[in-house]
């Protein structure tokens, strides 16, 4: 396999964080042309492989590209598919969580896990607005629902503010978080659970979707209710519209690998 794969997320254009200034980096760069003809995944000893005109993939660690499900090895595969006369990591988010799964997550999965119940302490959903009653309303009707699953399911009860003014959650419930993700130690649902979380901003909502207790629309949704309302009052901003898209898509790759890695 050529080096290319292996460079394909180690430059300046995919080191940001922020989807848009990403694929901006991304456009200045000259993308590598497309080298191979077939792809296919295939079972092998360890899980899934994807084969590149008959060679397997690595990750820019060097590491053997192995799914453990089917599912996953067809996801990178479709994506490896889909590029046509350049190859565009921007437009392979599967890929790319797969491959921060394997070289990042995997070698150290606690400090994934203490990001995520450090969202937890925080959550997007416990900060509620005062006024307009229409977006109390609202907040309530996306966000209770969220709160009472993560009572139910990991017996955590967390309280709410009024405003940006810092809450301190309850110990033992962001110690129920804790316990919930150590369970779900697979790098690759870890991976897929950090990034619906920081773009979410909403470790319960991650959670939630997750679980299959929450409907991925739904949790995007609710994680946006503050935009849509300013939107619906004072009109779209085209900017955060794109960034947004951005991120969906980010979102959805993996909600996407989530639902083909569970048990």
């Amino acid at each position: 396999m050529r080096d290319l794969l292996n460079d394909l997320e180690s430059g300046s254009h995919l080191s940001d964080p922020d989807p848009i200034r990403r694929a901006q980096n991304q456009m200045r760069q000259n993308l590598p042309k497309r080298f191979y003809k077939a792809v296919k995944h295939t079972e092998i000893q360890e899980g899934f492989s994807v084969l590149l005109d008959g060679k397997s993939v690595r990750t820019p660690g060097r590491a053997p590209l192995v799914l453990p499900s089917r599912e996953a090895a067809a996801l990178v595969a479709g994506e490896f598919d889909a590029q046509r006369d350049v190859i565009d990591p921007v437009s392979m988010p599967v890929l790319r969580l797969v491959n921060s799964a394997i070289d990042g997550v995997a070698p150290d999965p606690e400090a994934v896990i203490e990001d995520v119940v450090r969202f937890s302490g925080s959550d997007l959903i416990c900060y509620r607005a005062g006024e307009p009653a229409g977006l109390v309303a609202r907040q309530a009707e996306a966000w209770d629902p969220v709160l009472d699953w993560a009572r139910a399911a990991l017996g955590a009860r967390f309280i709410l503010a009024e405003g940006v003014v810092h809450v301190e959650q309850p110990r033992e419930s962001v110690a129920a978080v804790r316990r919930w993700l150590g369970d779900r130690r697979d790098p690759f649902r870890l991976a897929a659970i950090h990034v619906m979380t920081t773009l979410t901003g909403s470790a319960l909502l991650a959670l939630a979707v997750e679980a299959g207790a929450l409907d991925p629309a739904e949790a995007w949704a609710a994680a946006h209710v503050d935009e849509s309302w300013n939107a619906e009052h004072w009109g779209d901003d085209a900017e955060a519209v794109a960034r947004q898209a951005a991120r969906r898509r980010d979102f959805d790759a993996a909600v996407a690998l989530a639902q083909a890695t569970a048990d």
